[in-house]
């Protein structure tokens, strides 16, 4: 499945205006994952955002405009979601998806 080249623009763009990240942009998961420093953040899956947060937040993010669990072995995986374009259309709800993701970042671990 390709992804959304203009929804992957608008996220390398938000992240190009934040100098101290290290970004590195990485295709996975049939679609391109935002690596920031050194750890994926976030991902672009067809037209949705994929994201990964605080699973603290789980009943605060599932309860946002476009939210879709993200769901694996039939399980819903805590801390990642899809959004789905209503959820993103605006900036408002861009940024503030972009910014639970990057919040997380500095706790979350990195893959080997």
């Amino acid at each position: 499945m390709a992804y959304n080249e203009k929804l992957a623009a608008r996220v390398r763009e938000y992240l190009a205006d934040i100098p101290a990240l290290k970004l590195e942009e990485k295709k996975m998961f049939k679609g391109l994952a935002f690596l920031v420093n050194g750890k994926m953040c976030i991902n672009i899956s067809g037209e949705n955002l994929m994201c990964r947060f605080d699973k603290a937040l789980q009943e605060e993010v599932a309860g946002r405009r476009g939210f879709e669990p993200m769901i694996m072995k039939g399980k819903e995986l805590a801390g990642y979601c899809y959004v789905n374009a209503e959820g993103y259309k605006t900036k408002k709800d861009f940024d503030w998806w972009m910014n639970i993701c990057l919040e997380f970042n500095p706790k979350a671990k990195a893959s080997k």
